[in-house]
């Protein structure tokens, strides 16, 4: 597969790994994450991936100290350098079998107050728009804007909707949104701005935990519908 390389300020490197937000795109930011995870460089700060991209963050002087017989050459540049050599050792695009995470959601009501503009938006009832989303094919592209926050790939155009032009100042944990053509679990209470449609008992985030995060990217989602009644039952059982 072909990637690229860009400068991002004076102490990271933007790894280019797709050019369009899918699954292969999504696969070869993983491989690249698990990479770094299992063979870390004391020159690497850390790494952040995003949709097609992974920015990795290095440390110009340990590279220098590394380095110090070749005073001509920039930290930027033996970074590049390191990042190529993996680069085309890993084995991008290799398909795995992902993860499949059922996520039960109450519609509509005080749960999901937005779920009539979203219908109204788009020339169908509640009931469909309920359909639409829990029928959908959703891949965890990235986990970000707050912790444990899945931006999820895979909703049908048939219910995108604009974020609302004022944003809640307030947000439940659990709460299931759309902004534009993106769907999204709130893991925590927070402001934001999207269309709120539901809600889920589960917990996206415990902060006490190994790992906090329930979702991570690369997972499958299936929304599960369910009841006022079975909302209650699942959110008494923790």
């Amino acid at each position: 597969m072909e990637f690229r390389l860009h400068p991002l300020g004076d102490n990271a490197v933007i790894i280019e790994v797709g050019e369009e937000m899918n699954i292969e795109s999504q696969k070869n930011v993983e491989i690249l994450c698990s990479f770094f995870d299992t063979q870390p460089f004391d020159w690497i700060i850390e790494y952040i991936p995003a949709f097609t991209t992974v920015a990795v963050f290095y440390d110009p002087v340990k590279i220098q100290k590394k380095h110090k017989s070749d005073f001509l050459k920039f930290p930027y540049d033996y970074a590049c350098d390191a990042l190529n050599k993996i680069l085309v050792e890993l084995q991008l695009n290799e398909t795995t079998e992902p993860r499949i995470v059922e996520i039960p959601v109450c519609y509509g009501g005080e749960l999901g107050p937005d779920i009539e503009h979203v219908a109204s938006y788009n020339g169908i009832t509640t009931k469909e728009v309920m359909d639409i989303h829990s029928k959908g094919d959703y891949l965890v592209h990235m986990i970000g804007f707050a912790p444990g926050f899945p931006y999820i790939g895979g909703m049908s155009d048939k219910i995108a909707t604009p974020r609302r032009t004022s944003p809640r100042l307030k947000i439940p944990a659990g709460t299931v949104g759309i902004a534009g053509k993106q769907t999204g679990v709130y893991p925590i209470e927070t402001p934001g701005g999207w269309q709120l449609i539901g809600r889920t008992p589960i917990k996206l985030f415990l902060p006490n935990e190994a790992t906090p995060s329930l979702l991570k990217a690369g997972d499958k989602i299936k929304f599960t519908p369910i009841s006022n009644e079975r909302y209650k039952e699942l959110e008494e059982e923790g």
